[in-house]
């Protein structure tokens, strides 16, 4: 589910945009002023780090937490604030919704047109310390900002690009939000505006595979209703099942062959797959000690290192080796838990794990792949839960329920394809110009559009301007300028009243 979402504070054109589809917002509550978290070393007797809301804040207590880094940090600063006013949405949208060559991949006229002047600087890897471009000096402290983008990317920083740092950044940069009521929130307010336009929303209905016409053009869907296939047909299909599952799952291979398609395949490389650990606990969140801030839990400071270790482990040693864990405690951040659950906690536990330590068990039914597969997954729980008990030591003995997700559960209950969590990886390469105007809405298939996060990047928000991308596409018309337009007149309107 949702672990927090950023850019919802009010004012803010996301804001705008979730509460236009939801006609009036899920209530969302504010996460604490220190909503993130990073921890180096063990609990207690290593470093902690805190993330601060607010622009001013945020900067401030690096250079608190940092003294002498003052000068880096503001460098760090102002280099955010470049990306941020050039290749983070809309501007990195842009590439998307700008017409095709017919010859080409690229848009007319070509990226670089659209790109800072020092975007080849930006597109570069991130070093150790500081994530940056080339250039940049390198902080000799273990400083830590570089570090969340790796749970919220599963990239290393080696591999990981300024310009998705700086989107994180900026995404976070005025704090966080959890919807009351829980992520479920989000669904039961946005499914009756979409039932009252017109629409519907069926569930237990399966997509089989997309319809073409003898011209090869989309024309349906076929879906299962318990054990038989209906076909349902409209003008315009769009598929927020990811571009591996529609291309490779639901289209003919002679569609798939196209080489509009073949050329979007050929960047969606796999995401690494994720690893959950599910916690029922008995105690409120005063008793256990339990906080609505996030933890970045690592051993060490060698991200690159611990984690290539870790991905090139046997699966029998793996779970010795785990080199990060994402704490949250969803109940902690709801303030309607405790009048909804009195006396009893939920955590969450998020990291990563090959697709291939598990694979052996992939034809086999959920809840039933055997002793083995359920002893492996306890190698993990316990060593992923001996770290946890040391963040937060009252809840060792106050476990009611307690369960671990594979990227094998992933793969059953969301259908990724490598139990990958935010979809396509985020490496370098995605985020360079060509990779940013060949991955679009549009597809080679009259008809079909693709939309959520493999459109733009992962993460609730990440999904929401893949669909302000693919509905620009759909209806030809740049929609960033109508919801900034409709934005002003809502304002004007409400100031007069």
């Amino acid at each position: 589910g949702i672990h927090y979402v950023g850019q919802m504070q009010e004012g803010s054109v996301m804001r705008f945009v979730v509460d236009q589809l939801t006609e009036g917002p899920p209530p969302w509550a504010r996460l604490p002023a220190a909503y993130d978290a990073v921890v180096l070393g063990e609990p207690g007797h290593g470093r902690t780090y805190r993330i601060y809301a607010g622009e001013k804040e945020y900067f401030r207590a690096l250079k608190e937490q940092f003294p002498g880094e003052e000068a880096a940090i503001d460098e760090f600063k102002q280099l955010v604030k470049v990306e941020e006013a050039s290749p983070s949405p809309p501007g990195i949208n842009f590439l998307r919704l700008w017409p095709l060559r017919r010859e080409g991949k690229f848009p007319a006229p070509t990226p670089g047109h659209w790109a800072p002047p020092r975007s080849n600087g930006l597109a570069q890897p991130a070093p150790k310390g500081i994530p940056c471009p080339k250039n940049f000096r390198k902080s000799h402290k273990p400083t830590f900002w570089h570090k969340r983008p790796l749970f919220f990317t599963g990239v290393v920083p080696s591999k990981a690009s300024f310009t998705m740092h700086s989107i994180l950044v900026n995404h976070f940069l005025h704090g966080a939000w959890y919807p009351k009521g829980g992520a479920g929130e989000i669904a039961f307010h946005t499914i009756p505006v979409i039932r009252k336009t017109g629409g519907n929303v069926l569930g237990k209905a399966p997509v089989q595979r997309i319809l073409l016409d003898s011209q090869g053009k989309a024309c349906g869907v076929s879906v299962k209703k318990g054990q038989d296939v209906v076909n349902i047909f409209a003008p315009v299909i769009i598929s927020d099942a990811g571009i591996l599952n529609t291309y490779e799952r639901l289209l003919p291979a002679e569609a798939r062959a196209l080489p509009g398609i073949q050329s979007q395949l050929r960047i969606a490389a796999h995401g690494e797959g994720g690893f959950t650990v599910f916690v029922g606990l008995n105690g409120s969140r005063e008793e256990l000690g339990l906080e609505a801030t996030n933890y970045f839990m690592y051993p060490g400071n060698d991200l690159d290192e611990i984690v290539n270790r870790y991905l090139t482990s046997s699966r029998e040693e793996a779970a010795k080796n785990i080199p990060l864990l994402f704490v949250t405690c969803p109940s902690a951040k709801d303030p309607t838990w405790e009048m909804r659950h009195p006396g009893k906690s939920t955590m969450a536990i998020v990291t990563f794990a090959k697709y291939e330590w598990f694979e052996e068990w992939k034809d086999k039914q959920v809840n039933k792949r055997g002793d083995d597969y359920e002893e492996l997954k306890k190698t993990f729980v316990d060593a992923i839960m001996q770290a946890v008990f040391k963040l937060y030591p009252r809840i060792e003995d106050r476990i009611e329920y307690i369960s671990g997700g594979t990227p094998l559960t992933n793969q059953h209950y969301i259908a990724s394809h490598k139990g990958e969590i935010y979809g396509m990886d985020h490496s370098i390469t995605r985020m360079q110009a060509e990779a940013i105007a060949t991955m679009r809405a549009q597809t080679a298939i009259p008809n079909l559009y693709l939309t959520g996060q493999d459109v733009c990047v992962g993460g609730f928000m990440g999904a929401l301007q893949g669909a302000l991308i693919c509905t620009s596409a759909v209806l030809k018309r740049n929609l960033y300028v109508d919801v900034v337009q409709l934005k002003r007149r809502t304002e004007a309107t409400n100031s007069k009243k």
